[in-house]
């Protein structure tokens, strides 16, 4: 019957140090959650503003996508100061009443630490390039010229383009997995992993409760800097895409520029950092192709490297039971003893609405489900701003963009922006209530009629439903922290049951554009149907009625 046998070995009772496991984390994108100043961009004190909004919605913790100073070449992913807020932003005493009230509400607070490249306006690179010479030489990744001028390898930029550039005062290239203002830092040298995590430890010892690791993967790099392979033509053997298929990136096997073998020393010193502390928790961003599940399991596995991570399995286009079952099933069966942190949307990806609906009609039904679904399944799941509200991804004209990607590969990627548009809190206000001034993306008009105020008045609306879905959640323990088995079905139905500390719960969601009918195996007796909010799926019998993308939950 089951497909998915494997116990999980997580502890039947969870203390404060283990919050993360099985937590809610509702991301929020700063510059696009509350202008309080009226220069149209978001800044901390707006976060602060709205921690009571976070607060209703039933999460655990949030994340904030990056405040640290920064030239904002890649919308602060290029970090010029580790340890200070940008003043678009605010300043570290508005960070500090922000943490202040964020854990008055009983939400921990997450930082996003960008530590695998910098900016080139970070003083430790201005002086590694400077000389060959100086203390800080070896600090970034740093390579010859082949005797034609070009550079070391064949490496290439997930922004497009080859992965070096030329400096000429060193008359070398340097290594830049993003853009060419993002330079890498060299992790095989010691003094770059004690100057990183003395920055981790600044906000440690400032009270932050964890850290979403950017690019977990890409810290170390092949010394001998061997070229990449190209990926494989076979598709089942192809190590799969963490870039768009317009982007040369995707034809190269990246074997050698992440990935490394000795990331997983280093991942085991910022463990035992944070362990120092108590309470504290990571939670890293993986983007390995087919092999993310594996490296996850490598990153994840034995107590001492994260806490969790999250890979692009769910951030695409699928959104069938296979696909899904197909993730949890890969991820069971590999990790022993890691946790997972389960998404459909951040900044990076389409909203997952949109990647889901097969017409317009279906964004509300799709956006319950959605929902519905995360929150069953084993593992922490993360949310992003908006996705509570049904939003989907903003058609911006090419004029309003401000994603260097979706302006590198416009038209045939458009990039970032539209999933990075401002949060709509009023429909009667000029541009939503998030600014008082002109905002820094536009805000679209469908956006503006599924506000906050707007939602908050309709008992059934996609914000009522993320309300009630999390309370549900969190009032069964087995859809925390509980074992999962999936349950044979149907193609287009997926079905699993949920189990801790004696309370079984049975989960089906028919995702067909249609209603059907699912007869349970025999060995499952349902004890009472339970209310699974939104969700109409009724039981007669050993049979499950489900309408069109609908579910049904039990008790067995």
């Amino acid at each position: 019957m089951a497909n998915s046998p494997r116990k999980s070995t997580s502890p039947k009772t969870k203390t404060n140090a283990d919050w993360w496991r099985g937590a809610v984390i509702y991301q929020v994108y700063p510059r696009s959650f509350q202008d309080t100043n009226g220069d149209g961009i978001g800044d901390l004190k707006g976060v602060t503003e709205r921690l009571p909004y976070i607060a209703s919605l039933g999460v655990d913790a949030i994340w904030l996508s990056p405040f640290f100073t920064s030239p904002m070449a890649d919308m602060g992913y290029d970090v010029a100061d580790y340890c200070d807020v940008d003043p678009m932003f605010g300043t570290l005493a508005d960070f500090d009443e922000m943490m202040k009230e964020a854990h008055r509400l009983g939400i921990k607070v997450i930082i996003d630490q960008v530590i695998s490249h910098t900016s080139d306006r970070h003083p430790w690179f201005i002086e590694s390039r400077s000389s060959r010479s100086n203390p800080k030489a070896d600090w970034y990744v740093w390579g010859p010229a082949k005797p034609d001028g070009t550079a070391p390898n064949n490496w290439m930029s997930i922004f497009g383009g080859p992965a070096w550039e030329w400096e000429g005062q060193r008359r070398q290239y340097y290594l830049h997995n993003f853009l060419g203002s993002q330079p890498d830092l060299n992790f095989h040298n010691p003094d770059v992993q004690d100057a990183v995590l003395d920055t981790v430890k600044f906000w440690l010892d400032r009270g932050v409760d964890g850290f979403r690791l950017d690019t977990v993967n890409y810290y170390f790099h092949d010394k001998e800097l061997r070229d990449n392979p190209p990926l494989a033509k076979n598709e089942d053997d192809a190590p799969g895409l963490d870039a768009p298929d317009v982007n040369p990136y995707g034809m190269q096997n990246h074997l050698y520029d992440k990935t490394q073998p000795e990331n997983l020393d280093f991942l085991r010193r910022l463990r035992a950092l944070l362990d120092q502390y108590d309470g504290r928790a990571t939670v890293g961003e993986v983007g390995d192709g087919a092999r993310s599940l594996k490296t996850l399991a490598d990153y994840t596995g034995g107590g001492d490297k994260l806490h969790m991570c999250y890979t692009f399995d769910l951030l695409g286009p699928g959104f069938t039971p296979t696909h899904i079952r197909d993730c949890v099933t890969a991820f069971q069966t590999m990790v022993a003893d890691g946790w997972v942190c389960w998404a459909f949307s951040n900044h990076d990806v389409i909203r997952h609405v949109t990647r889901f609906i097969e017409g317009p009609l279906e964004v509300v039904r799709v956006a319950k489900l959605s929902i519905s679904i995360l929150s069953a399944l084993r593992g922490s799941i993360c949310l992003y701003q908006g996705e509570e509200l049904g939003l989907t991804e903003a058609d911006l004209a090419f004029e309003d963009l401000r994603d260097p990607y979706g302006i590198r590969f416009w038209p045939s990627f458009k990039g970032r922006d539209g999933c990075r548009t401002p949060m709509v809190w009023s429909s009667g206000s000029a541009h939503a209530g998030f600014t008082t001034g002109t905002p820094w993306l536009p805000v679209p008009a469908e956006h503006q009629a599924l506000s906050v105020d707007a939602q908050e008045k309709m008992p059934d609306s996609v914000l009522a439903h993320y309300r009630e879905t999390l309370a549900f959640r969190k009032a069964h323990a087995p859809m925390i922290d509980g074992d999962m088995q999936f349950i044979k079905t149907k193609e287009d139905v997926l079905a699993f049951t949920r189990e801790k500390a004696g309370e079984r719960l049975l989960f089906v969601f028919n995702m067909r554009r249609g209603p059907q009918e699912v007869t349970l195996p025999a060995d499952i007796k349902v004890k009472e149907a339970l209310a699974l909010p939104g969700c109409l799926g009724t039981i007669k019998g050993q049979v499950v009625h489900l309408p069109t993308l609908d579910g049904f939950c039990a008790r067995l």
